[in-house]
């Protein structure tokens, strides 16, 4: 099969990702694929910066606020829907662009991770997450450090689904997390990818943004919708958004307003670190340090790289 071009916007949270593939969609006449791993639940808006309609600009987006929060979505399921949607969008000869923070989700997507059928573990999960309730989620990434250093260092260490995960296939195969990573992304991709990568050459620039954002979330009603997330039954995965679980002792009475929203800056920041870390692997990202850039500098360096791209591709009718 030929394989598809496809435009893919990354960076850390708050550097402005939305809003640069919402221009460059513009430019090139393309639809956005989300890759989000939150941005996926429906009424999990605020907390997870989920574009609005207005700052859509009428830009078609796939795979976002799709799923209730009470359902568990994989990367194995990114994968194949995100497959769908680029089939879909080229059908009706649109460029694609996918755009998002959740390295896990681009790098399977772009790198074609194959996903290997396996039998029912319920059984072991449910000892692990009883393990998990008794000793933490601290104690268990632990013992993943020491099973598998190099897996360890790509999961976040308060990530419990990826802890979990990651023991599991241990558990059950014997096998490496990593190996069988490593394994799963030796196909050829389906895409040819031109990566744009969003970063700060002043760390403290980015830091200034993610304040401004919190402020903003917390004016258009997060504290009101943090109160809804907890009165409601969530799933796995939508319980590693970031933003209610910092908030919920606020809400309970027992710290002040000021130290949850400082709990909420600290763990945005964090993320955000890790989110560069993840990225900053990939050495055909393109970096672009947009401390001081206006919204149309950085549209500008961007579609110099994209432009290169097409032109080595000889597509001309997307310029």
């Amino acid at each position: 099969m030929e394989k598809l071009p496809v435009i893919v916007v990354v960076g850390p949270t708050a550097s402005g990702k939305t809003a640069l593939s919402v221009a460059l969609a513009k430019r090139y006449d393309a639809e956005i694929i989300s890759a989000d791993s939150m941005q996926i639940y429906r009424g999990m808006d605020i907390a997870t910066a989920k574009p609005t309609a207005e700052e859509r600009q009428g830009i078609a987006h796939h795979l976002m606020d799709f799923l209730p929060v009470t359902e568990t979505y994989s990367v194995a399921s990114f994968v194949k829907d995100a497959k769908a949607a680029a089939e879909e969008i080229r059908s009706r000869g649109k460029t694609v662009i996918v755009c998002g923070g959740t390295g896990l989700y681009t790098d399977a997507l772009i790198g074609n991770m194959q996903f290997e059928p396996e039998p029912d573990h319920t059984q072991l999960r449910q000892t692990l997450r009883r393990r998990l309730e008794e000793e933490g989620v601290d104690a268990l990434y632990a013992q993943l450090k020491e099973i598998d250093p190099a897996d360890a260092e790509r999961i976040c260490p308060q990530n419990e689904v990826r802890v979990l995960r990651a023991l599991e296939i241990w558990y059950a195969t014997g096998e490496l997390p990593s190996e069988r990573r490593k394994r799963a992304l030796s196909q050829e991709s389906d895409f040819l990818p031109v990566w744009i990568g969003l970063g700060f050459e002043n760390r403290e620039n980015l830091y200034r943004r993610i304040e401004r954002r919190v402020d903003a979330m917390l004016d258009a009603g997060l504290l009101e919708e943090t109160r809804r997330y907890l009165s409601e039954r969530h799933g796995p995965t939508a319980a590693q958004a970031i933003g209610y679980k910092e908030l919920a002792p606020y809400l309970r009475g027992e710290i002040t307003f000021e130290e949850a929203k400082e709990r909420l800056v600290r763990a945005t920041r964090r993320y955000a670190k890790r989110q560069l870390t993840w990225f900053r692997r990939n050495p055909e990202i393109h970096w672009i340090c947009r401390d001081a850039m206006t919204e149309l500098q950085l549209l500008d360096a961007a579609r110099t790289v994209i432009d290169g791209f097409f032109d080595a591709l000889n597509i001309q009718s997307k310029k």
